[in-house]
């Protein structure tokens, strides 16, 4: 379930990508340079290079080059990549989308020292070209279209297809829709440090059955909209790696051991400085891991490092070289908290290099020069996010960077050579706002950018979003927030609206901006009377350790259902909530959420509002499932029990169901099949269908709208605002 896009801006998160998955796909529109002292960025004045600390511009790429270019049908530019010699730019362009992201799309190459512009992949369809990227030396440059790899030859100007079997499901050098969607894996091919061959993964998709959306209403006979997609308990694809030579096009494939089909090869890329792959493996169910280190010449390959787990195990983020490429940095829970180990490359030695009783939610920079590790944690309070630093060797303690008097979340673009930062800051009650600062002394270059100046500029919230802890009969302890009616009079009682999501694949209760607002709701819920909640349950990716995160193994359905509803009772005895008027909505995720809280807690919840929910576990794909619910193929009983069509019996309150017809990841059938449910046992609810919409519901005029409307009718008709 890879999330995307609903919550204010950061909810919009949550929907585009799948029902589960928070691998939002984060494109910073900034490009370091290097030696780490300037960056890039695409400007009116074209691409300049901006040189810090004084933020002096100079433009690499103008304007008239390409105004002088226009007639070779290049558009807005999307990306680019600068060659490391400097001489040439690579232009990404007239993007299309590709189920979640605009990842196909034309590219061209400026050569900024003949003042040519020349055309990649000239004699391949419009628009169909992806990933495109330099060889090392920069005289060449390789891409995908239409499944399979080329290179073009800069000087020569020839192209040459380095596979040629790639069809609409035998997958050369990209992914099939469940890599993409649960595995964040789009790019699927590397240049080897040498520029003389390249590493590339195939998917054999031929045994993937097709899912038929229907679609009726763009013209007189409907049509169907065929979707290559492996539901729980069908074989995944078939994956294997292979490396092809650039002179000869002939491809060596490496003998990974394993089933191609039963096992997934989620991450892979070169040893810096070597002729070396190296490669994470998972088995099916996900609960054990594999790294191998494979020889581009022979195929052969060492698997160097295991890990089993009883839930799940998590695809890596990827892998820091250091010591001349002789050891590598990797995350793992073994201990119990997610930390940063460093490994040899034969994996004989590895030293914790995070210890202590914290998460590392991601590395921020390998600083092996001044033998530091830059990471995000927040070791005291799990709705927030710090920069800490730690000695790359081991045995450091753990130092906050971030001023402590910032609460909330920050984020650091630092640059390579560890010397620049920007910083990034917001919370629940402060807008997003960014300064640049050296990360040596945590100076800001201006004091009239600094973030603190900046704060002094902002006007205080008259009714600010307040966090909050509740801890249940269970004896869990969930963190939320919420947003009180504006005038609140603790003498009345007021309706709660819950936002829930649950699964985990995101979390709902961050200390950003954003929290405590209803993107959803037309109007304004605080003016209007609402006390508006959400709480944590047990499964969400908080950082509180691999048995928070990891209790929800087999229990999607159930235990983040019991923890919702148990705060949910705990919050009804605040003398201020109105116990008759409790309501609770979600999307993807949180739609399955909102239907398993009315169905299985109807004492408590009396309305709820679901959108483009999983009801039946079964019909998600395997990828996602699978691997939080354990193999379909010993049993299924965690998924029917999970499930909201196995409890729409129970339904008493009032539901509002939604959902896209054209929703490529959770299927529509959902909605027929749950609505059959409540059709047998007789249960009288509302429906809005959007015909041919995404799981996003945006596309057409007016969708947005009429979606806000639809949502704030059915609340204020069904739970009342105000205070009584």
């Amino acid at each position: 379930m890879n999330i995307k896009k609903v919550f204010f801006k950061l909810a919009v998160l949550l929907i585009l990508g799948s029902y589960g998955q928070s691998y939002a796909q984060k494109q910073s529109d900034l490009k370091w340079a290097k030696d780490g002292n300037s960056y890039y960025q695409v400007k009116e004045s074209g691409i300049v290079a901006i040189s810090l600390p004084k933020n002096e511009e100079k433009i690499i790429l103008d304007p008239s080059f390409l105004y002088a270019n226009a007639n070779k049908g290049i558009g807005a530019i999307k990306d680019f990549e600068i060659s490391a010699d400097g001489t040439k730019i690579l232009l990404y362009t007239n993007s299309k989308k590709v189920w979640r992201y605009e990842t196909r799309g034309d590219y061209f190459v400026a050569d900024l020292k003949t003042k040519e512009m020349i055309k990649i992949g000239k004699d391949r369809p419009a628009s169909s070209l992806m990933f495109a990227k330099f060889s090392p030396d920069g005289n060449k440059v390789a891409y995908v279209s239409k499944h399979n790899i080329y290179v073009d030859d800069l000087n020569t100007r020839s192209t040459k297809a380095l596979t040629s079997d790639g069809t609409d499901r035998m997958i050369n050098g990209t992914f099939d829709w469940v890599y993409e969607e649960e595995f964040d894996c789009r790019d699927g091919f590397r240049w080897s440090p040498d520029g003389a061959t390249i590493a590339y993964w195939q998917l054999d998709a031929r045994d993937i059955r097709n899912f038929l959306m229907i679609n009726n209403t763009d013209s007189i006979y409907s049509f169907n909209i065929p979707v290559e997609y492996p539901k729980v308990g069908q074989n995944p694809s078939a994956c294997k790696v292979g490396i092809v030579d650039i002179n000869t096009a002939t491809t060596k494939w490496l003998a990974v051991p394993g089933d191609q089909i039963q096992h997934y090869i989620p991450r892979m890329e070169w040893i810096p400085n070597s002729n070396e792959v190296i490669l994470q493996q998972l088995n099916r169910e996900q609960n054990e891991s594999k790294l191998f280190v494979a020889d581009a010449n022979s195929g052969a390959v060492k698997n160097i490092y295991t890990e089993t787990d009883k839930a799940w195990i998590d695809v890596g983020q990827g892998w820091n070289w250091v010591n001349g490429g002789k050891e590598f940095l990797w995350s793992t829970e073994k201990d119990g908290w997610r930390h940063q180990y460093r490994i040899s490359k034969d994996g004989k030695k590895e030293s914790l290099i995070t210890k202590g009783d914290y998460d590392v939610i991601e590395t921020a920079l390998v600083d092996e020069k001044n033998n530091l590790l830059y990471f995000m944690a927040s070791p005291d309070n799990a709705t927030q996010k710090y920069l800490y630093k730690t000695k790359l060797s081991g045995g450091g303690k753990a130092e906050m960077v971030t001023p402590s008097i910032l609460p909330g979340t920050h984020n650091y673009e630092i640059s390579p050579n560890g010397l620049f930062a920007r910083h990034s800051y917001s919370s629940g009650t402060v807008p997003p706002i960014t300064e640049w600062m050296k990360l040596t002394t945590l100076n800001p270059f201006t004091m009239e950018g600094s973030i603190t100046n900046q704060l002094g500029r902002i006007r205080a919230q008259k009714n600010p979003v307040e966090f909050f802890k509740v801890t249940t009969e269970d004896g869990v302890t969930m963190d939320g927030w919420m947003k009180k009616p504006d005038n609140f009079d603790r003498t009345k009682k007021y309706p709660v609206v819950f936002y829930v999501y649950g699964e985990p694949a995101s979390q709902t209760v961050t200390d950003t901006y954003g929290a405590g607002r209803n993107f959803l709701y037309n109007g304004d819920m605080a003016k209007d009377g609402y006390i508006y909640i959400s709480v944590e349950n047990r499964g969400a990716p908080a950082p509180k350790g691999r048995e928070w995160r990891k209790s929800i193994y087999k229990n999607i359905g159930t235990l983040n259902i019991r923890d919702q509803a148990m705060a949910a009772k705990k919050i009804m005895e605040w003398p201020f909530v109105d116990k008759d008027r409790i309501a609770v909505w979600g999307w993807s995720g949180g739609g399955s959420s909102t239907l398993n809280l009315l169905f299985q807690y109807p004492e408590i919840y009396k309305t709820g509002v679901a959108i483009a929910a999983v009801a039946n576990q079964l019909t998600y794909d395997n990828v996602y499932q699978e691997r939080y619910m354990g193999s379909p193929l010993k049993t299924t009983d965690a998924y029917v029990k999970g499930s909201p069509i196995s409890h729409a019996k129970n339904l008493k309150g009032n539901l509002l169901y939604i959902h896209g017809t054209g929703d490529d990841n959770v299927h529509y059938q959902n909605a027929e099949m749950l609505v059959n449910e409540l059709i047998r046992y007789g249960k009288i609810f509302q429906m809005m269908s959007y015909p041919n919409r995404t799981h996003s519901i945006s596309e057409g005029d007016g969708t947005f709208q009429h979606l806000s409307l639809t949502y704030t009718d059915f609340l204020k008709k069904n739970c009342p605002p105000g205070g009584k």
